[in-house]
């Protein structure tokens, strides 16, 4: 295809997409007290007593014993320090002293040991990611109290890299007092961090105020209520009459209306690197996707700079790697374009024949839908004709786990920095995403590689097969990414401290401008 088509395409696309997004009109809310700060979001932050973790970490509500810095590497948070034995299977914590919960217990060795029995207890669901002591603690044998501030945590096989695991949702700590003798929750979250939740209306708004009795550096704001506000068009509106004053998450604002409200120099971009990679599943259960030379054909036909410039208006990184690039395990790999190539490729697989295909994305989408009739476009070339098919995310899994599609798009967060977790989940013959998309991947050799990298002590060898692992996941395209992408966020420039992380923004620091 020529580039000056391609542009065509995705110009058209964008203007579609644009015309879509740019709503007129508010909402009909406005806040009345100029002292407390009110943000949107597009999905419940704080789910509530049915979710394994009540709310996002990104509302600094409860807190971990390893965190992450911005460069993804752990750093102690509830843990103050630690010490590792000479296999790796035996890692001793040191506490935070002086750590009071929002309900007035103490943090301290005890209350660890109760978070991880509730851990062991069974696996619990969260819109985030799950509660399960076997991805985030393989291995685990016994976790001991060796004084008031001290725990000790011992493994079967060696764990040198638990640190990585144990990051954010790996860790997370909540008062005993929180839960029933099923360890769910009876009320409100009540963690260590800065913010303590005082309301929670499920889809309506979380509340948030100052913990004065904070351990650390107290928020700068007084008061945060984050509101629900599902539709993009609206969270725009809202925006831009100041009933918002940021968004908070990952995915609340298109580049597109982003890049809107900046045209007014009231509203400013915040962003960096996210944890969350975009991709391409291919159902490689069935033909043509079950034959590794389509999968490198789709891929190669894809060009991403494009997409990247004219749909994303620059804020993705195109990859092709399964890992993103949040983790310091990452290594950089070529992203090929080739859509001469591909054809050659696809003609080897279908001997001249077309073939009609499902492709499915999320209801609502129009960045989605915008790429999937690029991508469509571009796959014509190759001989697959796709029937686009827009369902809740629900739906959508539903249909990937019964192998009822071609092509899905799909995003991944890092539940952890510990790269392992990504090759085990979709690159592992037993791992959960490759069975529940229908990836259908099956391979002794890299089965192999993610043994031998689990028992591998020495980092810099770990790395060695880590690196291997990448490549061959862009060799093999167990899925086809598409891009890294970024943490975007807009907010109105009568707010200070606005700070995109690799994971939300930096909450505490955010508060009126002088």
């Amino acid at each position: 295809m020529k580039g000056k088509t391609l542009k065509k395409i995705l110009s058209v696309a964008l203007a579609t997409a644009m015309l879509a997004a740019v709503p007129v009109g508010t909402t009909g809310f406005a806040a009345e007290n100029e002292e407390e700060i009110v943000l949107g979001d597009y999905r419940n932050i704080a789910p509530g007593v049915e979710d394994a973790y009540y709310c996002s970490v990104i509302l600094y509500v409860w807190e971990p014993l390893i965190t992450m810095d911005n460069n993804g590497e752990p750093v102690g948070k509830l843990a103050e320090s630690w010490e590792v034995s000479e296999d790796a299977k035996t890692w001793t914590f040191h506490l935070q002293e002086g750590v009071k919960f929002h309900d007035g217990e103490d943090f301290n060795a005890d209350a660890v040991l109760y978070n991880f029995d509730r851990m062991r207890y069974e696996v619990k669901t969260s819109g985030f990611y799950n509660l399960n002591i076997d991805s985030f603690y393989p291995n685990l044998d016994q976790v001991t109290k060796i004084d008031d501030y001290t725990v000790e945590l011992t493994f079967t096989q060696a764990a040198p890299t638990l640190l990585y695991t144990m990051t954010n949702f790996g860790s997370a700590m909540f008062s005993p007092a929180c839960f029933n003798e099923e360890y769910n929750f009876t009320g409100i979250a009540q963690g260590t961090g800065p913010f303590k939740i005082t309301e929670n209306v499920k889809d309506e708004y979380v509340l948030l105020e100052r913990n004065e009795e904070y351990w650390g550096e107290k928020a700068k704001a007084s008061t945060i209520r984050v509101r629900t506000i599902t539709d993009v068009d609206t969270r725009y509106s809202a925006m831009k009459s100041e009933e918002i004053m940021g968004v908070i998450d990952l995915n609340a604002i298109t580049p597109a209306l982003a890049t809107e409200l900046v045209k007014d120099e009231q509203f400013a971009i915040t962003e960096t690197k996210s944890t969350m990679i975009s991709f391409l599943c291919l159902n490689g259960t069935k033909a043509p996707f079950d034959d590794v030379r389509m999968r490198q054909a789709v891929s190669m036909a894809i060009d991403r700079d494009a997409i990247k410039d004219t749909i994303y208006l620059g804020y993705v990184e195109p990859t092709t790697n399964i890992l993103n690039y949040s983790t310091p395990f990452y290594t950089e790999q070529p992203v090929e374009y080739d859509l001469e190539k591909a054809k050659e490729l696809a003609a080897e697989v279908l001997g001249g024949e077309r073939v009609t295909v499902t492709y499915l994305i999320q209801q609502g989408n129009t960045e989605q839908k915008a790429e999937a009739e690029l991508i469509s476009a571009l796959l014509s070339e190759l001989g697959i004709d796709t029937e686009i098919e827009s369902y809740d995310w629900a739906t959508i899994k539903e249909m990937m786990g019964n192998g009822e599609y071609g092509i899905a798009r799909g995003q991944q967060g890092l539940s952890n920095m510990e790269a392992l977790t990504i090759f085990k989940r979709f690159m592992d013959s037993e791992g959960d995403q490759n069975i529940n998309y229908s990836l259908g991947v099956n391979s002794e050799e890299i089965d192999s590689l993610i043994d031998q990298a689990d028992a591998e002590l020495d980092m810099e060898k770990r790395q060695e097969i880590y690196t291997e692992l990448q490549e061959i996941s862009v060799e093999t395209q167990p899925v086809v990414p598409l891009f890294n992408q970024k943490t975007l966020m807009v907010y109105n420039t009568k707010l200070a401290g606005y700070e995109a992380q690799i994971y939300g923004i930096d909450l505490p620091n955010v508060c009126w401008a002088e």
